[in-house]
């Protein structure tokens, strides 16, 4: 039975009522998804981590009225190009950056569902699952721009932690990173080859990833996408994924 338009949900009320508040999710992306350093300067904390993103490069506020200049000379004498990560709430320091003229880019948006429901998407089992990143798991993410790196930021991410690998036909069909931290098990690194695209590798992903995090003892599953990669959006929609926070960043022009 559908709700009345106007009248309250009991159905999608309790199911909102397990999905992480935006502060928790970005904490859980934090632990799972970790920089190589990390270092709190003048109200902010820069991560340090050339070469492996904008997630583990980008420095966030910790408190307004943070200097922005001493936070980009600290970011390029670590060899970055200074980048900002900043939340929909953050309107004053946005401003601040617009009009140093920091460019925002790839806005991004984590969504989550309850693992009962991802799991039971796919109960087929042809996903593995490994304690560490095999030769051809690898290989497909280098395909896809995932490079040591971004390999290595797995390596230091918290326990529980899982690498997953879909085949087909005998043959690897995607790879994808998930680790537990309190609960909420995070999504990373989901990457399907682009001829085995629309197939349904990254929805048994998913729903291989709910299992792990069921056997881990977390609830819900979560990821993060930019709002530009349409097919992810639409697939994660799908699945019945809900937005629980949004972020984008400022990055200087050179």
């Amino acid at each position: 039975m559908i709700a009345a338009k106007g009248t309250p949900d009991p159905v999608q009320d309790s199911i909102s009522s397990l999905l992480p508040d935006a502060a928790t999710a970005l904490e859980a992306m934090e632990r799972t998804w970790p920089a190589r350093r990390c270092r709190d300067l003048r109200g902010w904390t820069l991560r340090l981590d050339p070469g492996a993103g904008k997630r583990v490069t980008a420095a966030t506020a910790r408190a307004p009225g943070g200097d922005i200049a001493a936070a980009e000379s600290a970011m390029r004498a670590a060899g970055q190009t200074p980048l900002f990560m900043l939340r929909p709430d953050q309107r004053a320091l946005d401003a601040a950056l617009d009009a140093r003229g920091y460019r925002r880019v790839d806005p991004v948006t984590i969504h989550a569902a309850p693992v009962a429901a991802l799991a039971a998407t796919d109960p087929r089992h042809r996903v593995c699952q490994c304690d560490f990143p095999l030769t051809v798991m690898a290989e497909l993410w280098a395909a896809g721009g995932i490079g040591p790196a971004r390999l290595a930021v797995m390596a230091r991410a918290a326990r529980p932690r899982c690498w997953l690998l879909a085949r087909a036909d005998h043959q690897p069909a995607g790879v994808a990173f998930v680790a537990a931290w309190r609960g909420l098990a995070m999504v990373h690194a989901v990457e399907v080859p682009p001829a085995l695209r629309r197939q349904g590798h990254a929805r048994r992903l998913l729903a291989a990833a709910a299992r792990w995090a069921q056997g881990h003892g977390a609830g819900t599953l979560a990821l993060a996408v930019t709002d530009a990669n349409a097919p992810a959006n639409a697939l994660y929609a799908a699945l019945g994924m809900r937005p629980v926070a949004r972020y984008h960043y400022r990055q200087a022009a050179e």
